[in-house]
């Protein structure tokens, strides 16, 4: 066998650091990369520590600093988006501009032929047409491919998972049997750039308050910045009806949120653009599962191209809150096909 040599994405956290460990076990030359989004002193312990496990690991490392192309490419498009009404899944668009992108950029910097990150999914070669395949984590409670989902052939070609066979805990064990001492650093769960929860501070002096209306265009009341809700929320509005009421859309032009009841929060289609197709491309109906958030349960529809290279989806079932600038991704078993940007909804007739 002919060893590779190559490139690993390291956050500082056990995924990635038992990746590179299980590599190198494997016989590769590895070469840890840490890619710094943040200034130094919002994540410098994350930094520090990828640094300290590949000494440990003793394999080369380098911190590429990438901070200004993280905002512009990220954060900014972050603000946008919920400036537009849109609710923006920002792991998704960092994944691959920010981390399997500039990662393949560098590979003939290090002399590396292939790339590998601690994310938990796997890569099926069809050994007759050379086409890579995206396919959900054996563990489901951290597959990972929703969020992979913009990978091209390209960049799946010369990647390697190597968790996807495992589950956390197996990582877990193994970062503990080589003492790794990131073996029970809990994980993030939260927006990188986003202190806790609350993504607000970054719309101070932007965002504006204006009317809540019901769907016949009554108002209802005042909401604090379109940028605070989302649709199918109900906390914050401060307004009451004879039920609960929920945000149904969201208009930015008129600085407007329209609220109703939970009922007028399903639909059962959607169309989404900027495809990605992993799969082959359809070229007709075609019977899939279907996510539309990241913690959404996989539900069965119909998938139709358009002549505009749009898709729409009609599911078997209601779906509660489709958001646009989410994203709808589509299975057939656990192959991801592809997926794209949720643009709108609507009721079937």
């Amino acid at each position: 066998m002919k060893y590779k040599t190559v490139l690993v994405g390291m956050s500082g956290g056990v995924d990635s650091a038992v990746a590179a460990l299980k590599l190198k076990m494997e016989g590769y030359a590895v070469i840890g990369i840490t890619m710094k989004y943040l200034p130094e002193t919002c994540a410098a312990s994350h930094y520090n520590e990828a640094a300290r496990i590949a000494e440990l690991l003793d394999i080369p490392h380098s911190t590429i600093d990438v901070s200004q192309q993280f905002q512009r490419t990220v954060v900014d498009n972050f603000r946008m988006e919920y400036l537009n009404g849109r609710t923006p899944n920002p792991c998704i668009r960092c994944n691959k501009l920010m981390k399997f992108d500039l990662l393949l950029a560098k590979l003939s910097n290090y002399g590396a032929e292939c790339i590998a990150t601690g994310h938990y999914a796997r890569i099926v070669q069809d050994e007759n047409s050379g086409r890579c395949y995206l396919k959900r984590a054996q563990d489901a409670k951290k597959d990972q491919s929703y969020f992979l989902y913009l990978l091209t052939q390209e960049i799946l070609q010369r990647t390697i998972f190597p968790l996807g066979e495992l589950s956390k805990e197996d990582v877990r064990d193994i970062a503990r049997k080589h003492m790794l001492p990131i073996s029970e650093k809990s994980e993030s769960q939260e927006i990188c750039f986003v202190e806790g929860k609350d993504y607000r501070p970054l719309f101070n002096g932007i965002s504006k308050p204006g009317p809540i209306v019901d769907r016949n265009g009554t108002v209802l009341g005042t909401h604090t910045g379109i940028v605070d809700y989302t649709l199918g929320q109900r906390r914050r509005l401060r307004i009451s009806g004879r039920k609960p009421l929920y945000v149904l859309k969201i208009e930015p032009e008129s600085n407007t949120i329209v609220a109703g009841e939970q009922k007028y929060a399903y639909h059962d289609m959607l169309v989404c653009g900027e495809i990605n197709w992993i799969a082959e491309p359809a070229s007709g109906p075609m019977e899939v599962t279907a996510k539309i958030r990241s913690l959404h349960p996989v539900a069965r529809a119909t998938l139709h191209p358009m002549e505009n290279g749009r898709i729409r989806l009609k599911f078997s079932e209601p779906q509660w809150a489709i958001t646009p600038g989410q994203s709808a991704v589509f299975y057939d078993g656990d192959t991801v096909i592809g997926g794209g940007i949720i643009e709108a909804s609507e009721k079937s007739d």
